[in-house]
């Protein structure tokens, strides 16, 4: 899962190499933590959150066809 959302994080930024994720477990699934430059913090979040919303939407099926669940937070 960290490497789906790296690939679809990266292109999106200015400076990709400052974009890290972390990933730890708890009671619900995976709780995947994207920390990014804080000028890209708006560029992965979008207008109105619809990207950001975007990117749960597809780990949130990936996630589902493994069978367990997934969310993601942006670290600024």
């Amino acid at each position: 899962m960290q490497d789906l959302l790296l690939s679809l994080v990266r292109p999106l930024v200015e400076e990709p190499r400052r974009v890290s994720v972390r990933e730890h477990r708890d009671e619900e699934g995976t709780v995947l933590e994207l920390k990014v430059a804080p000028g890209d913090r708006g560029r992965v979040i979008g207008r109105r959150g619809r990207t950001a919303e975007a990117l749960r939407t597809v780990l949130g099926a990936v996630a589902k066809r493994h069978g367990t669940r997934c969310d993601m937070e942006i670290l600024g």
